[in-house]
């Protein structure tokens, strides 16, 4: 007498939310991501509005986030899918330079970051990694973190742009993509005096004795990370 055996039960596979400003890499990722029996996209935003109103309704298993959207920064959008409490895991997928920018994502609420210019292969293992639960970073950043814990968490030395708060970063590197001081605040919603407030003070910490000086190299900066 056979004893019937119940079929496997099929695994659920994860849902990944896409927050790209560019809909030729959200194109490209749904596509990878389907090859992926393991991984689902279940939806696409370009700003922030979009994404925060995805993950209330979709409440995916991890959003893939770039850093520079079109109505703010991935940045301050990390931190507002954290103060949600859903549980949503997030990883940066971003051009921006990790030496500047994993830290600042991982304290931001981010569980990995993985730069444009790397392998197909490794951002599916950086996704699968993440809804594991475990953080995904560079060698080279994770040495850094772990280089810092050993050192008391002294700071490293490094350029004097990664002296500038996350909020004069993303100004310095607005001015460097060409927006005026009144664009910057429609885009981030705050008014021009703050900006203003915000320019004297990267201008005062990067030591530029003028505002034309202070475009000039963030617009320098901005040429050296494409």
């Amino acid at each position: 007498m056979t004893v019937a055996t119940k079929p496997p039960a099929l695994v659920r596979a994860a849902s990944i939310l896409i927050v790209d400003d560019h809909p030729i890499v959200r194109e490209g990722l749904s596509a990878l991501l389907s090859r992926h029996r393991d991984l689902q996209v279940c939806g696409e935003a370009a700003t922030m509005v979009e994404a925060v109103a995805l993950i209330d309704s979709k409440q995916p298993d991890l959003a893939i986030i770039d850093l520079s959207l079109a109505d703010g920064s991935g940045l301050d959008l990390i931190q507002r899918i954290k103060a949600r409490n859903v549980p949503t895991k997030m990883l940066v997928l971003s051009m921006s330079d990790e030496s500047l920018f994993a830290e600042r994502s991982l304290r931001a609420g981010a569980m990995g970051f993985l730069h444009k210019q790397e392998a197909r292969e490794k951002l599916v293992a950086a996704i699968r990694q993440v809804l594991a639960g475990s953080i995904f970073v560079s060698e080279a950043v994770n040495n850094r973190i772990l280089q810092q814990l050993r050192d008391g968490n002294q700071p490293l030395q490094q350029s004097p742009i990664s002296s500038l708060s996350d909020r004069e970063l993303e100004i310095f590197e607005l001015l460097g993509q060409g927006f005026t001081s009144a664009e910057i605040a429609e885009r981030l919603h705050v008014g021009i005096k703050t900006v203003e407030t915000y320019r004297f003070r990267i201008k005062t910490k990067l030591d530029f004795q003028s505002g034309l000086e202070l475009v000039r190299h963030a617009t320098q900066w901005v040429l050296e990370k494409k």
